[in-house]
Parts: structure tokens; C-alpha cells; sequence
């Protein structure tokens, strides 16, 4: 008698291009959405398809967006490619932006390792007026 195949562990979930989810979302692995959702999405990595929408705030370690984003972003490490149009704050570790992509909203970075407001933001120098200054390393 032949025995049933033994579940196998997902390393990933997938949200097909035919899918609407209406609420929020989480993951404890990759999540991949081509579909559409409507909710908060909250995944260890998120890889969003060209084609995806997400009217939503996404929180991950890792996230790689393509899609149409509507909500605010607190990733680790966040590319966003140049198909991917966003819509709102975004915050981050390390950030890769594509020449090409359009982002409309602020951009954060946050201290290493910190994740949500559980950690003190590393002090901002300010110029003579009192405005944060960029500096860049060489």
C-alpha cells in the first residue's frame, strides 16, 4: 500500500496575478504577490511582481517591489525596481532605487537593527539653519 507524500514545508507563498485579497496579509517566509490586496502586508520577505497592486502599509526584512504600492514601507533591505511606482513613506536600512522608478512620499533611514520605535533613531546633524544636512561618504 502506498503511502500519501508527506507535506512538504513551503519556502514560499505566492499570490497569482488572478487573486484580490481584501485584508491583511502576513507570512513567516517569502511572500509573492502578482495579485492585488487590500490590507497591510507583514512577511519576512516580499517580492512584488510588475503587474502586483498594494493599497497597504508592507512591513518586511526584505522587500523587492515591481508593482503599484499605495501605503506606507518599513523594510530592512528594500529595492525598488523601475517599474514600481510608490505611494507613501517609506523607511529603510539599506535602500536600492532603479533609475526609473517613482516614489512619491518620504524617505527614512532607520538606525541598523532597529525595528519599529523600540530603538531611539541615531541623532541627525543639522546645518547653521537647523535643517538636517546629507552627507556623503567617499
Amino acid at each position: 500500500m502506498a503511502r500519501p507524500p508527506a507535506p512538504s514545508s513551503s519556502t514560499f507563498s505566492v499570490i497569482g496575478a488572478d487573486v484580490t485579497i481584501k485584508g491583511d496579509v502576513s507570512a513567516s517566509t517569502e511572500l509573492h504577490v502578482d495579485g492585488r490586496i487590500e490590507g497591510d502586508i507583514a512577511c519576512d520577505s516580499l517580492v512584488q511582481g510588475e503587474t502586483s497592486v498594494i493599497e497597504g502599509a508592507i512591513s518586511a526584512e526584505t522587500a523587492r517591489l515591481a508593482g503599484r504600492i499605495s501605503g506606507s514601507i518599513t523594510a530592512r533591505h528594500l529595492v525598488v525596481l523601475k517599474s514600481a511606482r510608490v505611494e507613501g513613506d517609506v523607511n529603510y536600512d539599506a535602500l536600492t532605487i532603479e533609475q526609473g522608478a517613482q516614489v512619491e512620499g518620504r524617505f527614512a533611514h532607520r538606525a541598523p537593527n532597529q525595528r519599529g520605535a523600540d530603538k531611539p533613531a541615531a541623532p541627525v546633524a543639522a546645518s547653521d539653519d537647523g535643517e538636517p544636512k546629507l552627507t556623503l561618504a567617499t
